[in-house]
């Protein structure tokens, strides 16, 4: 089957890290698949894809760049001539921006389209207009997906023409359930992993560590990642006077290694899709921690019986949580090891690329029978 994929960039994010899984797995099988980033400038690609994907920057196709409605116009028709010439069987389009661009695009050309929310619609606090967007131009899309059933009821009223919505989870690519823990060191890590942003709420999970970090002094708080929260998050470290138990080291390429090295994962997300970093973390073998922000930590933990749920923004649940896993060597193995296998059950790369292909059959692309993937 000839599968087209549309992204904003390859940079970092749970939904880039989705889609280097999927072009990997599709073009391994047989597939013929492009992979085309759409941002209006060329940016690094931070996830591995294989050579055998076609990766196109959109950039590369248009004279004019910016983000001036010219600028757009011109990326508007390079689209539509690249879907042309592609000759897709079906076209699979990530993020809302990128989703409406190419429902737009696509008008006419009688190629089934499938867009994908990778958060909660509901809970991004996205602006009037792009919910005005998404409520008349998804319905001229085939199919939705949503990462978690509990949002399609409600999104369904938000979006009352959208007549097909599936739930799509995450996949979890096969090598990841290869990681080895790392043997504990001298000094234990909490890890936590994501964008530097307000939506991640780093500031509550710092606060949370410094209650607790004099009680046991050979543990530290690592949180990989960066963006623009973290100048405000290094002066809180400095005010807590932990710069020697919490460290922020930036941006890294190879998350599941550094996950290995901690203890106890968590996560201080006011909102999340299916979040990837938790998702990882538990395929590890991690113990995890997780406020029960709206979807995604209470249904990758299973209501809280493979990791502990807290309160949404409550620092002290989270501190008290830590505290828990940190003095309770048997719960974090037993948390870890029921995670793990949680996790390679409901989300590992060959039963999601399984739904994908009933997805493909229920737009009317020729799907191809689902092959096994290793």
């Amino acid at each position: 089957m000839n599968i087209v994929l549309f992204i904003s960039a390859m940079q970092d994010g749970g939904a880039e890290s989705v889609a280097a899984t999927l072009v990997n797995a599709w073009v391994e099988r047989g597939d013929s698949v492009t992979l085309v980033a759409t941002y209006s400038g060329r940016s690094a690609c931070n996830y591995p894809v294989s050579p055998g994907v076609k990766f196109v920057y959109l950039a590369d196709l248009v004279t004019r760049r910016g983000r001036g409605p010219l600028a757009y116009i011109e990326r508007m028709r390079a689209l539509r001539a690249l879907m042309r010439e592609s000759k897709a069987d079906v076209i699979v389009s990530f993020l809302t921006n990128v989703n409406i661009t190419t429902i737009l695009a696509s008008r006419g050309l009688g190629i089934p389209i499938i867009v994908s929310e990778h958060t909660n619609p509901l809970a991004d606090n996205r602006s009037l207009l792009w919910r005005l967007l998404c409520r008349f131009v998804y319905p001229k899309a085939d199919l939705l997906t949503l990462l978690t059933d509990d949002v399609v009821a409600p999104f369904r009223k938000v979006v009352p023409g959208m007549k097909e919505i599936a739930v799509m989870p995450n996949p979890l690519p096969d090598g990841l359930f290869l990681q080895q823990r790392q043997p504990a060191t001298a000094r234990k890590r909490v890890i936590s992993l994501g964008r530097l942003n307000r939506t991640k709420q780093f500031d509550l999970l710092i606060r949370a560590f410094a209650l607790l970090a004099d009680e046991w002094p050979d543990w530290d708080l690592w949180i990989w990642g960066e963006g623009p929260e973290r100048a405000a998050l290094e002066a809180q470290i400095a005010q807590l006077r932990m710069g020697e138990r919490i460290f922020l080291p930036g941006r890294t390429l190879t998350p599941w290694s550094e996950l290995a090295k901690g203890q106890v994962f968590a996560m201080s997300s006011s909102h999340e899709g299916l979040p990837m970093a938790l998702m990882e973390g538990m395929a590890i073998g991690l113990p995890v921690v997780s406020f029960d922000c709206p979807s995604g930590p209470r249904q990758l933990t299973r209501n809280g019986e493979d990791g502990l749920l807290i309160p949404p923004g409550d620092a002290n649940s989270m501190a008290a949580a830590l505290r828990r896993l940190i003095s309770d060597d048997p719960l974090r193995a037993e948390l870890g090891r029921k995670a793990a296998m949680s996790v390679r059950e409901r989300y590992s790369l060959k039963a999601v690329l399984h739904i994908w292909d009933q997805l493909f059959e229920r737009v009317g692309a020729r799907a191809k029978a689902a092959e096994s993937t290793h």
